[in-house]
């Protein structure tokens, strides 16, 4: 297309502006008078039900609100009768059987049309023996399920060295936090009355449920025979150091709580801590249960949607990328809004406390940042990336104060490098993939590897002001995000859905970095050729969970604001770093821009039910709630820097 072709169909500068200036506002107004912004973080139905059934575990079924409770759980039923574990996906096993079991504690008949709706969904896909591990445990503790069907966990486990073949450390940060608790838990095999009889999920008959699914291949196979040893020798009363396991659970789970009462920040190792302490007999009025319940109280909302509750809440997060939005968007670096943002984040630096992470790495010391408000223990290096780019972007008035927060974050990240050349989230070389087969883990997310998402995240930061990592480090990150390219030209996207999501943050690391190499220009622009060619029809980009089951479906969905903005971040900067082939992407581009401006509502922000954050990949997602505003900032941001710089052509 030539240029003046492109002239005639480019989105309005008065409108563009118009538009940027709508959603800065509307993100300004969702500024906390302390500084951060902090968004809802959406999921499924089944962490709602869980903490449900833990206030009966622990007596206090009347502090729920019930109407409220039953009415979100309602809410979110679909017209097939499940529920679903993200939005559209056509229902799902486990989340249905978890709001089954909810309403029905909430005092709703088995009789009432939802109920009878929601068993023949659940029956129709194999009922309670087909859904997962944790969805049978939360059964067991009301008697709906065997205790004597789920895998075993020996308290031997907290025996084994940190720097041997296997401990706990070589399991996941999120993996390890919900585990240990979960050691107790199983030793005691707790009912609490009134027991709910479910027998009417089991689709062959409680009598007749298979305890497992078949194992898969030998390796499955040999983990199954071994967990059955450990069974067995349960059942005998023969479980080596049993007492001292134990007491090395409970110690582990009582010091990695915050003073805040969290746990990992995440529901699950919350919630699995506190089943812990109740099995072992924790009294309601210690300080480590009180702090545990204030904690879990501050994850859940209650409004006109009903009472719900959060996995995870994300402020550094939603604070960080919302920095970044408003300067892409030409807020003044010095505006005294990111200045009180700026003093936040200094603040939640974690520069004293060795984590978790400090087991397998050596040599760094405390530098990042967490997720969450409070989560010394497991820091993670996106989020630290994110800061760091962020504070970069500032004029802050001790820029001492802000060079030593952003060499240590740099340093702490440096040092938190796999062998592989990449990065992983929260540890170094968690990548021992055998342990996704275990019996137990069949989520497949007990390991944290390096990703190419991530990666990204950090050679990024270093293009966008962040200090040096060191030409070695910086050349093995580099090669091994080169290496995760698909042979279509897009990477998968660990933490974000999918395709579009890794494919931008490669793009967006790549495109300003070490410039004029061949290599790097070739995979900038098989990239961006992939992306323009999943652009859907209204101009837009969208991608759904399946592509995760799927990977012939990346690309595929409906528009939505956040992965239209990824995607038109990723062709941003192929074009900035390749001006000569402008004229490839920029009608694409444009075309992506027009979708942003005429699906923005009348509040400057854009509706977005989707999914679009990723949790487990086919297991867990999320609903960025501030996804759908300061990810558009940034990409119309972008697009009017460089309408203002004179688009580049051929």
């Amino acid at each position: 297309m030539r240029a003046s072709d492109r002239a005639t169909v480019r989105p309005s500068r008065a409108h563009l502006r118009d538009a940027l200036a709508r959603a800065v506002d509307a993100l300004f107004a969702r500024q906390r008078p302390a500084g951060y912004w902090w968004a809802e973080l959406q999921s499924n139905v089944s962490i709602t039900a869980e903490v449900i059934l833990l206030h009966h575990v622990w007596d206090r079924f009347d502090r729920v609100p019930h109407a409220r409770a039953e009415h979100y759980v309602r809410s979110e039923q679909r017209a097939h009768g499940g529920w679903e574990l993200a939005y559209g996906d056509g229902g799902e096993l486990s989340v249905s059987i978890e709001a089954y079991m909810a309403l029905r504690m909430l005092g709703v008949p088995a009789s009432d049309p939802a109920l009878v709706r929601g068993r023949a969904f659940i029956l129709a896909r194999g009922g309670i023996a087909r859904s997962r591990v944790f969805t049978k445990l939360h059964l067991a503790l009301i008697g709906a399920y065997p205790w004597g069907s789920l895998p075993s966990l020996p308290p031997w486990l907290m025996l084994l060295p940190a720097n041997g073949p296997f401990s706990i450390y070589d399991l996941s940060s999120w993996a390890r936090g919900s585990t240990v608790p979960l050691i107790l838990l199983f030793d005691r095999k707790p009912v609490y009355g009134p027991e709910l009889n479910l027998d009417e999920l089991f689709a062959e008959g409680r009598d007749d449920a298979p305890v497992a699914s078949a194992p898969s291949d030998g390796i499955a196979r040999f983990f199954t025979v071994l967990d059955e040893i450990f069974a067995a020798l349960e059942r005998a009363g023969r479980v080596p150091f049993r007492t001292r396991g134990l007491a090395l659970a409970e110690r582990w789970t009582v010091e990695r709580q915050e003073a805040t009462g969290d746990w990992g920040g995440i529901i699950p190792a919350m919630l699995n801590a506190m089943l812990a302490l109740r099995a072992i007999e924790y009294d309601a009025h210690d300080p480590v249960v009180v702090r545990g319940w204030s904690a879990i109280d501050a994850f859940s909302i209650t409004d006109a949607g009903g009472y719900r509750v959060q996995p995870c809440i994300s402020p550094v997060w939603d604070t960080a990328l919302a920095v970044r939005a408003l300067v892409d968007a030409g807020t003044p670096p010095g505006d005294p809004r990111l200045l009180r943002a700026t003093d936040w984040l200094l603040d939640k630096q974690i520069v004293s406390r060795y984590g978790d992470w400090a087991l397998k790495n050596r040599t760094g010391k405390p530098g990042g940042w967490a997720f969450e408000f409070e989560n010394a223990w497991y820091p993670d290096v996106d989020d630290s990336a994110v800061v760091v780019m962020a504070l970069a972007a500032v004029d802050y008035p001790d820029r001492d104060r802000v060079r030593g927060a952003l060499e240590r974050a740099t340093a702490w990240i440096a040092t938190m490098q796999c062998r592989t050349g990449g990065w992983a989230a929260f540890d170094v070389d968690n990548d021992k993939a055998w342990l996704n087969r275990v019996p137990y883990g069949d989520l497949h997310a007990m390991i944290d590897p390096s990703t190419a998402d991530v990666t990204a995240r950090v050679l990024e930061m270093v293009a966008r002001g962040g200090p040096p990592l060191g030409p070695l480090r910086f050349e093995h990150g580099l090669a091994y995000l080169l290496d995760e390219q698909e042979a279509d030209g897009a990477w998968f996207g660990r933490w974000g859905v999918n395709y579009v999501y890794g494919t931008s943050g490669a793009l967006a690391a790549l495109g300003p970095t070490s410039r004029g190499r061949r290599r790097v220009d070739a995979a900038v622009v098989r990239g961006a050729v992939w992306l323009k060619s999943v652009q859907n029809g209204d101009g837009g980009w969208g991608e759904t969970t399946a592509s995760y089951l799927d990977p012939a479906l990346r690309g595929i969905g409906p528009s939505t604001a956040s992965q239209t903005a990824w995607a038109l971040i990723g062709l941003l900067a192929c074009v900035e770093r390749l001006p000569a082939i402008a004229d490839a992407f920029m009608p694409s581009i444009e075309r992506g821009v027009r979708f942003l401006l005429a699906t923005q509502n009348a509040e400057g922000s854009w509706n977005e039910p989707e999914f679009t954050g990723t949790g487990f990949p086919q297991h867990f997602y999320l609903n960025y709630h501030q996804y759908r505003l300061h990810f558009p900032i940034s990409a119309l941001g972008r697009y009017a820097a460089l309408c203002e710089a004179g688009v580049p052509t051929g």
